[in-house]
């Protein structure tokens, strides 16, 4: 396997461009570039022949046709043209290198040694829970085993969230469409899924209500969930009560009285879950959020915490960097396994396998899906990958958790949280109010979208840009994850942004 140690960083800025590394060919625009205007590049100026958006590619030097192009000290596509310096590298000169399934060889890790470092501003107010994890919130969910009880469930949590505010911090339900007329696998990930949502730390009770007729049976579901983890769980199908809203606030008045009796109690970042997830991503995201959660990863994986990363398409074309930094063997052979399924589960549909940047994510100033995977991976820090786990399995060992999703912002932050993450790290270039059942932090690459969407954004990582010290910048931000896991809401929670999808891809009855 080729080796993919971390480059030469140049991290060269200027008022114009920001060159992440040394070996790179491009440098990325931190304004809008005019034609014919001259910039500094490190040590020498550049003529900009062309304009280039804020967030897009300059050349800094020449490529033939045909010829790799290089960012973050590596390959990112193909010249398809000859590119000059002073030039945009944009869709127009440059194309994807990947195209199917590949092989990889074991060399042994190189993820760093094992520590447990004291982070500062590593400690946090949670609740512990009698199996030892512990939850930034002290919730009542309502999960359904299928679509057509969705709107019972959200009546029910309306209802009780008015009755019992004050008592819990929330009562909230997640409807979703699934549940019948699945077959096979996609009703078994539909099962997997909501049973690790029921065994969540983040609820101090769970009402799971089912219809009665639908495939995802009760009875099935609760297998599912260890006997000494059914304390908290109240259920029942609507078509066995005469009256299912009255049985369903009945049940939420029984788990309130158990919740209410919980207190947060002081935890370290070693209890600490947290979920990384990138969406709507620009030319930023790769060299300010990405990188700026990667170094919180590597801080909660260094107390004993866990992080978990996910979007496996997303990190096709950078996923030797996870590969090296593999535990053991057998967790190098996990990786292989989800990241060449996946590929095959693309060309199975007759997909290309870089079916992606998106529209978003290209006028943002991504080109290829190479691009887009170095700059996400960052959000993995330097952490050692302990464990790789199938969609809605559940985290076991601290450490980087690597967990088969797709890159849907919606499939893949539910299945973060099913995996156990209490709290989620989500960067972002373009924007999204979306929100999930944990808090949901949403981080901006640039500091125009934070000032544009202030009422969607947490954190404002263009800042790093600027700062004398990256490291005081996430100082700042841990403040904020510590101030959050104690409770201060999200503006996904301010703004009523929680919802949960199902990754669904075989047959519809």
């Amino acid at each position: 396997m080729q080796t993919m140690n971390a480059p030469a960083a140049a991290n060269s800025v200027s008022p114009a461009v920001y060159r992440v590394s040394t070996e790179d060919d491009v440098a990325v625009a931190l304004r809008d570039l005019a034609a014919q205007e001259t910039i500094a590049v490190g040590d020498r100026s550049v003529l900009v022949t062309v304009a280039i958006p804020r967030g897009h590619k300059l050349a800094i030097r020449p490529v033939s046709a045909g010829q790799v192009v290089r960012k973050y000290g590596w390959p990112i596509g193909r010249a398809t043209a000859d590119i000059a310096v002073g030039s945009h590298v944009h869709s127009h000169n440059l194309e994807t290198l990947l195209s199917g399934a590949d092989e990889y060889e074991y060399g042994g890790s190189s993820a760093p040694a094992a520590s447990k470092a004291i982070s500062k501003g590593g400690s946090f107010l949670g609740y512990r829970r009698a199996n030892g994890k512990v939850g930034t919130r002290n919730e009542i969910w309502i999960l359904c085993t299928v679509g057509c009880v969705g709107r019972t469930a959200e009546r029910i949590a309306r209802l009780a969230a008015q009755k019992y505010a004050g008592r819990v911090d929330n009562v909230v339900a997640f409807p979703h469409q699934f549940g019948c007329s699945q077959l096979g696998g996609d009703l078994d990930r539909t099962r997997r899924l909501i049973a690790g949502l029921a065994r969540h730390p983040n609820a101090g009770g769970v009402l799971i209500l089912g219809l009665g007729c639908e495939s995802n049976q009760l009875s099935k579901l609760l297998s599912e969930i260890p006997e000494a983890e059914r304390a908290r769980i109240r259920y029942f199908a609507a078509q066995a009560t005469e009256d299912e809203t009255e049985a369903g606030l009945q049940a939420v008045e029984e788990l309130v009285q158990l919740a209410e009796k919980d207190r947060r109690v002081a935890c370290g970042l070693d209890d600490l879950v947290v979920g990384l997830k990138c969406g709507g991503s620009d030319g930023f995201s790769g060299i300010t959020a990405n990188p700026l959660v990667g170094r919180i990863a590597d801080r909660v994986t260094e107390a004993g915490g866990t992080a978990v990363l996910t979007e496996i398409p997303e990190i096709f074309g950078a996923e030797q960097l996870l590969m090296e930094r593999a535990a053991s063997r057998e967790v190098f052979d996990g990786i292989v396994t989800i990241v060449n399924d996946f590929k095959e589960y693309f060309l199975r549909n007759n997909q290309p396998v870089h079916e992606n940047p998106s529209p978003g994510n290209k006028a943002g100033g991504i080109t290829t899906l190479e691009e887009k995977s170095l700059g996400a991976v960052q959000k993995g820090g330097h952490a050692t990958v302990t464990q790789v786990l199938r969609y809605g399995e559940r985290t076991t060992k601290p450490g980087l958790t690597l967990l088969e999703a797709p890159g849907n912002d919606g499939v893949s932050s539910t299945a973060l949280v099913a995996a156990g993450a209490t709290i989620l790290l989500f960067t972002t270039g373009r924007g999204t109010p979306l929100g999930f059942p944990v808090p949901t932090l949403k981080i901006s690459s640039n500091s125009v979208l934070a000032q544009h969407k202030a009422h969607w954004i947490d954190f404002d990582a263009g800042k790093a840009l600027t700062a004398v010290d990256p490291e005081t910048v996430t100082d700042e931000f841990l403040q904020l994850i510590v101030a959050t896991a104690s409770g201060q809401p999200a503006r996904n929670e301010l703004n009523e942004q929680r919802e949960i999808a199902i990754w669904k891809d075989g047959v519809t009855l």
